[in-house]
């Protein structure tokens, strides 16, 4: 019974929650930025490099039994040949560089307002002296010491 109430506590716990919130957002963005990538920024740089579709580059490791070789990444994947799928390495580094960018300009603007609402607080001005005779604690609107009765 201990470990389950342990679990609950922790469970319930706010930054548990913000952590689950977070991982559920994060994973819509990642989505987001995945069809930033291969729907609108991908095409554009692939006609610029001759009509290239990256999604579809790949080397054929081997040929089938058949000994075919396939001219679109479907059908080998289809055909159980092995293939390694640079195209695709291409799009998930592109994704990184966009995700990474987004979180870093996030974070950089989490860390400029948080440091507009850090108030420093200003200094308090003291409301005590010490007479110079008998070093004793005094008011600042004194003009004489209550202990030795000197003038300050």
């Amino acid at each position: 019974m201990g470990m389950l109430k342990e679990f609950k506590e922790f469970a319930v716990k706010g930054n548990v929650m913000d952590m689950a919130v977070g991982i559920i957002i994060g994973a819509a963005f990642g989505k987001i930025v995945s069809s930033l990538v291969s729907d609108v920024i991908m095409p554009p740089i692939g006609l610029l490099l001759g009509k290239v579709d990256f999604s579809q580059k790949f080397i054929q490791l081997a040929a089938d039994p058949n000994g075919t070789y396939f001219n679109s990444l479907t059908e080998a994947q289809k055909a159980g040949v092995a293939t390694l799928n640079y195209g695709l390495f291409i799009n998930a580094i592109i994704n990184f560089i966009i995700v990474a960018f987004a979180v870093f300009i996030l974070v950089k603007q989490l860390n400029r307002l948080k440091q507009l609402h850090e108030v420093t607080p200003a200094p308090v001005a003291p409301d005590t002296k010490e007479c110079p005779q008998c070093y004793s604690k005094i008011s600042v609107k004194a003009s004489r010491c209550a202990f030795c009765t000197s003038q300050v």
